[in-house]
């Protein structure tokens, strides 16, 4: 098996617990967003600019990787790495 085929694997396993996770609550307490086994973060709901932008461009947040907007896993704020950049620079 190739490594992408593994990791594709992985992912779909991960998609497939998040909607589990979601289907085995009531109707009315789905939210379409938490996380796998209390780590790995999901968002089904459906994506916006704002939540994209907030994941992949946010100067607030400090965190490098940050949940995906839509999705399973994460994604990198570019705004954070840029800033480690232009720090390294400066030394």
């Amino acid at each position: 098996m190739r490594r992408g085929s593994k990791w594709k694997l992985i992912w779909l396993g991960l998609l497939g617990a998040a909607i589990a996770t979601e289907l085995r609550k009531d109707p009315q307490d789905r939210e379409w967003n938490g996380r796998v086994a209390g780590v790995v973060p999901y968002d089904l709901r459906t994506p916006d600019f704002n939540r994209f932008k907030n994941a992949v461009w946010n100067h607030e947040d400090d965190r490098i990787f940050t949940p995906n907007p839509f999705g399973v896993g994460w994604t990198i704020n570019v705004a954070q790495v840029v800033e480690l950049v232009e720090a390294s620079r400066d030394n």
